[in-house]
């Protein structure tokens, strides 16, 4: 197989992982995770979303969390980074835009039933609403990302038909959405239906602008990450220690650890430009304030193997 050399993460527990939590995290936990991910290589990660507290209590801190990275004692080790936000509508961009922001990113779904349960909107009243979004961020000199979730399975349509995510690529492709991500939202992918998604979304972005977002509900996300390198994808969006889930999908577990996915890439000679170990690192911070076990199994082995490492001495 012809992969990658290099393979481009972007880190989504700080928003992604962490909004999923029945807990509220403390913002200076939450700077705590992104400095320590900072330190060990990440240089684009999702810090927040402004999105309203009533649907999403997690993220009510936006402001906060944004206000925080502004510390001087983060300059040097944000410099070389890129902060996202989501942002679902205008009200949410312009939060975004004060707080500084350096990309926003919307989500439409490949599935008009999870659309509906998600945003209480059809497919083609979300790309409506997002339209002016993407507008208003690029008039800011502001970089777009746009999610497409549930590309593989809904948990109301089930299987979801690539033609349905080459449509939505289209439309963010015509609004001007610079890049996006091909999620499987509820992990029900395998790896040639993840390529079949992959593939119709290639329909309208080149392979630098697409990235794999794959949750590990039924063990898959691993090897959809193996089956999109295959044909060429070199971006993926993953969540330290596995963190996640979806709060509209029922039983969907969290994304696929970043470690997990590091692990394998490094063990195929592919460059991340990330240390494993301070990754590590970072999954034992953030699992510790949440009172559990990492929920990866690099992440797991490895700490276990620094335990016995230390009774031994």
């Amino acid at each position: 197989m012809n992969y990658p050399s290099r393979v481009y993460i972007t880190e989504v527990g700080p928003r992604d992982g962490l909004q999923n939590e029945q807990a509220m995290v403390a913002v200076s936990d939450k700077l705590g995770l992104i400095e320590r991910l900072l330190q060990a290589g990440i240089r684009h990660f999702e810090a927040t979303s402004f999105v309203s507290p009533k649907w999403v209590p997690q993220m009510s801190d936006a402001q906060d969390v944004m206000a925080a990275l502004q510390a001087p004692a983060l300059a040097a080790l944000l410099a070389p980074a890129t902060v996202s936000v989501l942002t679902p509508n205008m009200k949410g961009l312009e939060a975004a835009l004060a707080a500084g922001a350096q990309e926003v990113v919307v989500f439409g779904a490949a599935s008009e039933a999870f659309s509906h349960k998600n945003i209480n909107c059809s497919i083609a009243e979300s790309m409506a609403m997002f339209e002016p979004v993407v507008a208003a961020a690029h008039a800011a000199g502001v970089a777009t990302r746009g999610a497409i979730s549930c590309a593989v399975g809904c948990p109301y349509e089930g299987a979801v038909a690539p033609a349905k995510v080459a449509d939505v690529a289209r439309m963010m492709n015509a609004m001007g959405v610079q890049r996006i991500a091909v999620a499987d939202t509820i992990g029900v992918g395998t790896p040639r239906a993840v390529q079949a998604a992959l593939e119709a979304a290639l329909q309208h972005y080149d392979i630098d602008h697409v990235a794999g977002h794959f949750h590990d509900t039924y063990g898959q996300a691993l090897s959809n990450t193996l089956a999109a390198l295959q044909i060429g994808v070199n971006h993926f969006e993953s969540s330290i220690a596995g963190l996640g889930g979806c709060p509209y999908a029922k039983g969907a577990t969290g994304n696929v650890a970043t470690e997990d996915v590091v692990y394998m890439l490094h063990g195929m000679g592919i460059d991340t430009g990330i240390d494993l170990d301070k990754l590590v690192d970072a999954a034992a911070l953030i699992s510790n304030v949440l009172g559990r076990q990492p929920n990866s199994r690099v992440s797991v082995a490895m700490l276990n193997k620094r335990l016995a490492s230390n009774g031994s001495k």
